[in-house]
């Protein structure tokens, strides 16, 4: 899927072990814009959920899901703990809500 404008796409991703990551974002100008994280996963500090989004956002629209684990796991500190959640987690969900339906099969295998 080629998402070029604002609609609003949605990827979901069950972290191995883990917890559901999903992803809500739109497409500008080729970057994704009102990006969402949410899921039943928890981090300490609260705060680091808007460092993750704050990692995606912007990033471009065709990023891999290489440079986005390397994005949101830059973004989280040496302080933060995550309970359910893992940057590739993330990142796979991101590549899932820009219709790439194969991300994050090979992490499961």
């Amino acid at each position: 899927m080629d998402k070029t404008d604002n609609s609003m796409a949605h990827g979901e991703y069950k972290v191995p072990g883990g917890k559901l990551v999903v992803v809500d974002l739109a497409v500008a100008d080729g970057r994704l814009s009102a990006v969402q994280v949410s899921g039943d996963f928890f981090l300490e500090p609260p705060s680091a959920l808007d460092a993750i989004t704050a990692a995606v956002e912007g990033l471009p629209a065709d990023a891999g899901q290489d440079a986005i684990t390397a994005a949101v796991a830059a973004a989280l500190g040496p302080d933060t703990q995550t309970f359910g959640i893992t940057a590739e987690g993330v990142a796979v969900a991101v590549r899932r809500a820009l219709g790439d339906a194969a991300a994050g099969t090979e992490a499961q295998a």
